[in-house]
């Protein structure tokens, strides 16, 4: 079988693979063996659990959808992080997750540095009184 999982940023991940087990906060778990019947299925927070003969990767998937078809199982979701365990795909998340989270705390500082500077060249200037 083949998995191909993909994010806003791009192509995560496009292997073979010989079992998928799907685990899904609100769906709960299932597997996908080849042959498996086409499904639909949602994966809110959960996470991926991919055999590849001896090796196992899990992926951690926010906001997702799979869909199983002719052996080819598509995984397209709002975030995805890769990791050697289950632990190591969430602490990959909880990583990513707060880096931008700093980001974000660093931009909205910025802003509103530069929000105050334009009043203030506003108000210097005159600019927008009668």
């Amino acid at each position: 079988m083949n998995i191909v999982i993909v994010t806003p940023d791009g192509e995560l991940y496009n292997e073979e693979v010989t079992s998928v087990i799907v685990s899904s906060h609100n769906n709960g778990d299932y597997e996908i063996l080849k042959d498996h019947l086409p499904i639909i299925s949602t994966i809110d927070t959960g996470y991926i659990k991919m055999e590849m003969e001896k090796m196992v990767y899990y992926v951690v998937v926010i906001n997702g959808v799979v869909e199983q078809i002719h052996n080819k199982i598509t995984v397209i979701a709002q975030d995805a992080f890769i990791g050697e365990s289950k632990e190591k795909a969430f602490d990959n998340l909880n990583a990513i997750r707060l880096a931008r989270t700093e980001e974000n705390k660093k931009r909205n500082i910025e802003l509103e540095l530069a929000e105050k500077e334009l009043k203030r060249q506003i108000k210097m200037t005159g600019a927008g009184q009668l």
